[in-house]
């Protein structure tokens, strides 16, 4: 049998990686606006997006369901997987149900290679779930809240998915819309070589992208959809989305409004070893805490001005969600050591 050269071997080498789309990215709805969303990034070229994917925008990877939810399909993607997770949460599976279905029915029978977000409003609640295949190249992991999918591989380390989860929460409990939240995600992950590949580039990626759909959208056209796409000479993708997000300032219209109306929370300490104090403005609020997997463990109503003292003494991460009188909600992430 003729022996491969290494220039072939090398070749070869360089296709599978860029098959691969390795990448961090997030999807993410909103309860209060029927919102849905995604945005992520990867370090491919434009030349090799345009070799490899070259009937797709690099916003290819998200699939958003207008009022429904957002998917995101990633690691050696294919796009009959994405098609399929677009028809099982289109058909009212949960998130969960979702990427179990996939995990189980992957259209190479390889599963371990692939990596899914996916968030999604069932019966006007919040649920997401995440995938991270064994075989994905690491770092390699996923981080979900009670509306948020974050995953990412090929990463610098868990810090990157760490940072944007921050960073969503954080603009979720400064009373941001949901298109800026995503934007905020993605500023989290905007150090060099968060995906590794791009370290001698000197980028966090070579494409970014992010798009939101209101609930009365059309599929192929949501509200915002923002993508840029370099080569390799050192510009900072996350930036350049941020400048063209600016400019478009998609919350502009209404952000003003439905900011006024939203409460705010705030939990100390955070982390804690069991209690904990909630602080909010006004009364006749609500708050419910759930566990990681979303299962209601406390929930009260709070009349008190000055914050109430509560705890839980399970360790764990919670989350709590703040929900006025006008139905407006707001949620903050809770981690109970031991």
């Amino acid at each position: 049998m003729k022996k491969l050269s290494i220039t072939h071997l090398l070749l070869l080498a360089v296709l599978v990686f860029a098959k691969a789309q390795d990448t961090f990215s997030i999807v993410a709805v909103d309860s209060l606006t029927g919102e849905v969303g995604s945005a992520g990034a990867s370090c491919i070229s434009a030349d090799n997006l345009e070799i490899f994917f070259p009937f797709d925008d690099p916003d290819f990877l998200g699939d958003l369901l207008p009022g429904i939810g957002a998917i995101n399909t990633q690691a050696s993607y294919l796009p009959e997987n994405q098609d399929n997770a677009f028809e099982q949460l289109n058909n009212e599976s949960t998130p969960q149900e979702v990427v179990d279905w996939l995990a189980a029915n992957d259209a190479q029978n390889n599963p371990g290679i692939r990596q899914y977000g996916v968030a999604a409003l069932i019966n006007g609640q919040p649920m997401a779930a995440g995938y991270t295949g064994a075989a994905c190249f690491d770092y390699k992991n996923h981080v979900t809240g009670p509306n948020y999918a974050i995953q990412g591989n090929i990463l610098l380390g868990q810090q990157i998915l760490d940072s944007m989860e921050a960073r969503f929460l954080a603009a979720e409990a400064a009373g941001l819309c949901l298109a800026e939240r995503l934007m905020a995600a993605l500023q989290g992950a905007n150090v060099p070589g968060a995906d590794t590949r791009c370290l001698s580039n000197g980028t966090s990626a070579m494409f970014a992208f992010i798009k939101v759909a209101k609930p009365d959208d059309e599929a192929a056209n949501p509200s915002l959809r923002l993508f840029v796409s370099y080569n390799p000479v050192g510009i900072e993708p996350i930036d350049e989305l941020q400048k063209a997000f600016d400019e478009a300032a998609p919350c502009l219209a209404n952000g003003a409004l439905e900011k006024k109306n939203e409460p705010s929370l705030k939990v100390s300490p955070n982390p804690t070893l069991g209690e904990f104090t909630v602080q909010y403005p006004g009364h006749g609020h609500r708050l419910d805490v759930f566990d990681a997997a979303g299962r209601p463990v406390l929930g009260r109503r709070l009349d008190r001005l000055e914050g109430e003292k509560m705890a839980l003494n399970a360790p764990g991460i919670y989350f709590l969600r703040l929900t006025s009188a006008s139905g407006a909600s707001v949620w903050q992430k809770l981690v109970v050591q031991r």
